[in-house]
């Protein structure tokens, strides 16, 4: 729980402090990079922890991570530029991307079936409490300390884990293979640089260059052609990193797809909703943030309680009554009348993370339980990669809605020379000098309306997840008994 919580506390407590890094170390063009850059180390590496976890073990990857993890974060303290603090930033997401895989499946190792979902609350706890603690501590730093200290803190945290884990983490003693472990080091690099590209063209497109643009084009095109070497090299290889039978077996593949669907959907309230509550209902920082952190206290609530559930009615019946769930919240946001009372959102945000906590869980410990030792770090890697992925193809996409409906709706404006974009709106309505009342209504009608679009958005990637829930998910997980650690035969 301490390994996981210096990722899930990373990028709160980091964008609490933007504005002293930038003020001290300058660069505010490349300072989304902070972030950009963590994601996409964190991402690409998933699929690659994954298979290292089943090749040597869970603890030397856990290791290996909170070491990685701790040196960046020396690193990033000690940076004299932006340029630096971002390159040592994604040092720190290389050991995020083992730490964020390897928890959750020695937890699945830990753990026989019937206490998974009470360890799996626990971790849930841990990014809620991370959501709430971060931006407070971070702030506090920030403004009586200095920026460093935001991950200098990591250090002490990250010491007692390491110490905790090569103590007390002993995992069983399992056959030498018969031949030497190979690693497939083309199709590691093969899957990071398909990844970067990618993420890169999701994450910057229509931010720092037009989708249309040169950049984009060329990143989307080597990503494809890229992605095709990755399939050549992979088939080719003896211990691929990304095994064929992840996409071949229709439990796996089927969850990996609702998940990406579920990281698309999540882009809506993390992102959109600390700004509908700022511009929109005109609440402050902190309260904007409270709209959002209930989701988060009632998220680990509910997957503590999902056990009971699918113990009934199974995995697959009960990630489709959390995705309906879901779906309800999701549709409901646009029926709220403008400009609204902060009660409402913060309660949809309240059921929404009742119904994810109760689709997500059932579904990650359904799969790993459908699988052995050898198969298990890849398994979950490649759901957590999905649902990266699926955080950035939602970004890129419901921001696109966003600014696309804002620039219709400002189309109309009372005055020329409004911001179009959703971050010059929301910079124009904290300014203290803002517009006139009919131009700051106008501009706050236009932010609501870009809301609603992004959650009808959000709400057509759950009914994409629920479509893949009854129609591509099998019935019954192909589960096994508990003393079995072989592949199962391919009965999904």
């Amino acid at each position: 729980m301490l390994g996981m919580g210096l990722v899930a506390i990373d990028s709160t407590i980091v964008a609490t402090a933007v504005p002293q890094i930038v003020g001290d170390l300058g660069g505010f063009a490349l300072f989304s990079w902070l972030f950009s850059g963590y994601l996409l180390a964190v991402t690409v590496t998933l699929p690659v922890y994954g298979k290292l976890s089943d090749t040597f073990g869970r603890k030397p990857v856990l290791v290996g991570g909170v070491i990685l993890f701790l040196a960046g974060s020396l690193l990033c303290a000690a940076a004299w530029n932006m340029a630096a603090l971002i390159a040592f930033r994604v040092v720190q997401g290389l050991g995020g991307g083992a730490l964020q895989g390897t928890v959750q499946t020695i937890a699945a190792d830990l753990y026989p079936l019937r206490e998974r979902p009470r360890i799996q609350a626990k971790l849930s706890t841990v990014w809620a409490t991370s959501a709430v603690a971060g931006p407070a501590v971070g702030g506090l730093l920030a403004a009586y300390a200095d920026w460093r200290w935001i991950f200098l803190i990591n250090l002490p945290i990250g010491g007692v884990a390491l110490w905790l884990v090569v103590r007390h983490l002993h995992e069983p003693a399992r056959p030498r293979p018969a031949t030497r472990p190979r690693i497939d080091w083309a199709g590691a690099l093969a899957v990071f640089a398909t990844g970067t590209l990618l993420l890169t063209a999701l994450v910057q497109g229509g931010v720092a260059w037009p989708w249309l643009s040169v950049p984009s084009l060329g990143l989307l095109g080597a990503a494809a052609v890229l992605a095709c070497l990755t399939v050549v090299i992979e088939r080719r290889a003896a211990e691929p990193i990304i095994p064929g039978w992840v996409w071949r077996r229709r439990t796996i593949a089927s969850v990996n797809l609702a998940l990406g669907a579920m990281g698309l959907l999540m882009v809506a309230p993390t992102v959109f909703v600390p700004t509908y509550a700022q511009s929109v209902l005109g609440l402050g920082p902190v309260a904007a943030g409270f709209v959002l952190s209930v989701m988060t206290l009632s998220w680990p609530l509910s997957a503590a309680l999902a056990d009971r559930v699918y113990n009934r009615i199974g995995f697959r019946r009960t990630a489709i009554t959390g995705m309906t769930g879901a779906l309800l919240a999701l549709g409901a946001f646009p029926l709220i009348p403008y400009p609204g009372a902060a009660w409402q959102p913060a309660l949809l945000m309240l059921l929404l993370g009742g119904a994810l906590g109760l689709f997500q869980l059932p579904l990650i410990v359904g799969v790993q339980s459908t699988v052995g030792w050898s198969e298990r770090g890849t398994t979950t890697a490649s759901v957590l990669f999905c649902r990266q992925v699926g955080q950035s193809v939602g970004a890129a996409l419901l921001g696109a809605v966003a600014n696309s409906a804002l620039a219709s709706r400002l189309a109309d404006a009372p005055v020329a020379g409004l911001p179009d974009d959703l971050d010059g709106v929301s910079r124009a309505l904290a300014d203290p000098d803002a517009p006139t009342a009919v131009v700051t209504d106008h501009l706050r009608r236009a932010v609501d309306t870009a809301t609603d679009h992004v959650f009808t958005g959000a709400a057509m990637a759950a009914v994409l997840a629920l479509l893949v829930l009854v129609f591509v998910t099998p019935r019954r997980f192909p589960v096994l008994a508990e003393h079995e650690d072989s592949t199962p035969a391919p009965r999904d």
